[in-house]
């Protein structure tokens, strides 16, 4: 017996188609909303960058090195007689004038030196004014044919040989006043105490080193060069003094090259005069000096428009295509560091927009605006 037609068959079917018609008509709602929505979703917008396009530049070939400065006219004060150091007379920096005493040897042995010769001065004094008389009265006597001629010449003799001894002793005397005023150690120019390395009480020699006196005004920069680069060591050569940050802070030129290669560091010694108006270095102060030895031709890329990745350097450049700008991201290879740009030794070509600004969430393919910083090179025509 069939029981299709049941009534029982048709209450149990009816839910369920009812269940699966709602079903089919939500699913299709949904289609067609999610369709409806993609249809109205845009598309990414550009991300707006700047760039700036890779020029030919001037690039200085140059190499840094220490410089130490030194006054142009400094004096080196060593004294002149060897004692003990009884008083300094001046501090290191201080203002001196030209006979000013700096520094004072004890003067006593030189002082009963000189008393000594002294005496024996007065003495021979004595002596020869006691030949000058014996000698006149010779002379009378010779005159009144009295004694004979040899003796008055031994007379005049007598007196000659006195008269040479007051003469040397004379000489000696002057010799050890003069060598008294060195025991009081003087400047010999106007300037500025340097360092005073010695001490009351020491005990020194003419070798040993009081202080130095240096004028105000230019200095010269002493370069030591390695040997490496004796060949392109020439006169006029471009000088620049750096400071801790590498900003220029004076320019000056090569004018003394020295003939010999210093055996001890194997270099080469090179003056370069700096100008000091407003004494704003001091004499034996360390600065960087950079010498310039030619200029190339070269790209450049701001420092930080670059990014290392696993010891690598990247870029990105704004390429222009058929769906419009696109970053790419660019490995390149950098050189030196000049002012706040890197060398580029390669992966970048003139012509070429490399972005500088921007670039911090760029993906390699994203579309993006260009902002030009720079104006694009010339074209010459011939």
């Amino acid at each position: 017996m069939s029981h299709a037609n049941s009534p029982a068959t048709l209450n149990f079917f009816a839910p369920r188609s009812l269940v699966l018609l709602v079903t089919f008509l939500c699913a299709g709602a949904v289609i067609g909303c999610t369709q409806q929505h993609a249809a109205k979703a845009p598309a990414f917008s550009a991300m707006p960058v700047k760039t700036q396009i890779a020029q030919l530049v001037d690039i200085p070939d140059s190499s840094e090195y220490l410089a130490t400065l030194k006054s142009r006219r400094s004096a080196a004060i060593n004294p002149q007689v060897e004692g003990w150091i009884t008083k300094i007379n001046v501090r290191s920096g201080e203002h001196v004038r030209q006979g000013s005493a700096l520094i004072e040897i004890d003067p006593r042995v030189q002082e009963a030196s000189v008393n000594s010769q002294e005496a024996a001065r007065n003495a021979q004094a004595a002596t020869l004014a006691n030949a000058l008389t014996q000698y006149q009265r010779a002379q009378k006597l010779f005159d009144a044919g009295i004694i004979a001629k040899q003796d008055l010449d031994t007379f005049r003799t007598t007196y000659e040989n006195a008269l040479a001894q007051q003469k040397s002793l004379d000489a000696q005397v002057r010799q050890q006043q003069v060598q008294l005023h060195y025991y009081s150690v003087t400047s010999p120019t106007d300037g500025i105490v340097g360092d005073i390395p010695v001490h009351v009480g020491d005990r020194v020699t003419t070798t040993t080193l009081l202080t130095t006196v240096d004028q105000p005004g230019n200095l010269d920069a002493y370069i030591y060069v390695p040997v490496e680069h004796s060949r392109e060591l020439r006169l006029g050569e471009p000088v620049a003094l750096l400071d801790g940050s590498g900003n220029v802070i004076a320019h000056s030129t090569i004018y003394f090259v020295s003939p010999q290669v210093d055996d001890a560091t194997q270099s080469i010694l090179a003056k370069a005069p700096i100008s000091n108006p407003n004494r704003q270095f001091r004499t034996d102060e360390f600065v960087s000096a950079r010498i310039t030895w030619r200029t190339v031709k070269g790209l450049e890329i701001p420092v930080l428009a670059t990014q290392r990745i696993n010891g690598q350097f990247f870029a990105f450049l704004a390429v222009s295509g058929p769906k419009g700008t696109v970053a790419r991201q660019q490995q390149i290879q950098v050189g030196d560091i000049v002012g706040n740009s890197y060398i580029i030794q390669g992966g970048i070509k003139p012509g070429d927009h490399i972005i500088v600004a921007g670039f911090q969430f760029l993906a390699d393919g994203m579309p993006v605006k260009e902002t030009v910083e720079n104006s694009p090179p010339k074209v010459v025509s011939r």
